[in-house]
């Protein structure tokens, strides 16, 4: 079974994720910060990853700490669940359009972590969600998850439907990437011979 839980505590945030990679996209996902719950969702959902998370921070300070530490437990799930990534397609890409935004992501499970981020916000906050937050997640699930990840916005102007598009191009990358070669079966996607 490609499953992992995995539990983080800090000082500042007490967050569980736990994560099977042959699910169906079923999700319950609470971080106590809704905009990044509804962006979580579609994670799941899109990815067709099964994901439970509570998560509980320093939310009197801001949402940071939350958002980066879910990212990197994330990224911890998914590098245990993978395993020694043996049989996978290991690469995904999507291009994603969603209203009038346009995003483009595209990953290697490579275990080398390198985030490429070509995405600008036209505003600062999505509702009370500071945007900048959008990047850190996706640098902590990068590094953590040891994922090379390029994300690029081509068009859009709403700052909802940009993140979320991101979201959910990720996503589809990444349901990609995971999936089980049936060319590859117990074969490493590699010729290092290391993953």
């Amino acid at each position: 079974m490609r499953e992992a839980t995995i539990t983080r505590n800090t000082a500042e945030t007490q967050i569980e994720v736990t994560l099977n990679l042959d699910g169906t996209g079923r999700y319950d996902n609470q971080t106590g910060v809704g905009f990044f719950d509804h962006m979580l969702d579609q994670l799941s959902r899109h990815s067709l990853i099964d994901m439970t998370i509570r998560a509980k921070g320093d939310l009197h300070i801001d949402d940071h700490h939350t958002v980066e530490d879910t990212g990197i437990a994330i990224g911890q799930a998914l590098c245990k669940a993978l395993g020694d990534k043996k049989g996978i397609r290991r690469y995904g890409s999507f291009l994603l359009a969603m209203d009038e935004s346009l995003l483009r992501a595209a990953l290697d499970l490579s275990g080398r972590p390198y985030l490429v981020w070509n995405v600008d916000f036209p505003t600062e906050k999505i509702g009370s969600f500071d945007t900048q937050l959008v990047r850190e997640f996706f640098q902590a699930l990068s590094t953590h998850g040891g994922i090379s990840l390029n994300v690029a916005r081509l068009d859009g102007f709403n700052s909802h439907h940009i993140a979320e598009a991101a979201f959910k191009a990720v996503a589809r990358a990444l349901r990609e990437a995971v999936e089980p070669d049936p060319r590859m079966a117990g074969i490493l996607p590699s010729t290092k011979g290391a993953l």
